[in-house]
């Protein structure tokens, strides 16, 4: 997938906070997936936004079993049985702590909003505007998940990226 190179000298921070909040809040390791990663139709995607010097969001999408499974551990919880507000709460909570540690490698003067969550099987998100993308498949022992770092690009910069973005 074509990117801006700004965004991609994020991903070894991406790999690195992933692997840090994964096994800290869950127990889980995770490591980046070698593969192409194909988005399972039953998706949840939590989403924060980044604003001021640095303008963008953090995506983590996972199934819906992954959901279950990650507030779980996270809420020291029995097994949900659905996607509930204890989950979506989960969630919302595990990328607010992607983005406020990718948060400390980015220029200073960026704030976070408010982590929402978004489930079903069809469903897009659009962040208007120009944008660099760098999504990173993981793989920990309940599947593979994704973890996407969107920038939205200036617009000096929107003119050189033009073709450039996916």
């Amino acid at each position: 997938m074509p990117c801006d190179a700004a965004v991609v000298a994020y991903r070894a921070n991406v790999v690195q906070v992933v692997d840090m909040v994964f096994r800290t809040m869950l127990g889980l390791k995770a490591e980046p997936y070698p593969m192409p990663w194909v988005r399972p139709p039953d998706m949840v995607t939590a989403t924060v936004y980044f604003a001021g010097a640095w303008r963008g969001a953090v995506l983590l999408e996972c199934t819906r079993c992954q959901a279950l499974t990650f507030a779980q551990l996270l809420m020291s919880i029995g097994p949900p049985a659905t996607v509930d507000e204890d989950v979506r709460d989960a969630l919302g909570e595990l990328a607010n702590m992607l983005a406020g540690n990718l948060k400390s490698v980015l220029p200073g003067g960026v704030v976070l909003s408010m982590p929402s969550v978004i489930e079903g099987s069809d469903y897009s998100i659009q962040i208007c505007g120009n944008r660099s993308i760098e999504r990173v498949p993981f793989w920990t022992v309940e599947d593979v998940f994704g973890v996407t770092l969107v920038e939205i690009l200036e617009s000096t910069d929107r003119e050189k990226s033009r073709g450039a973005l996916a």
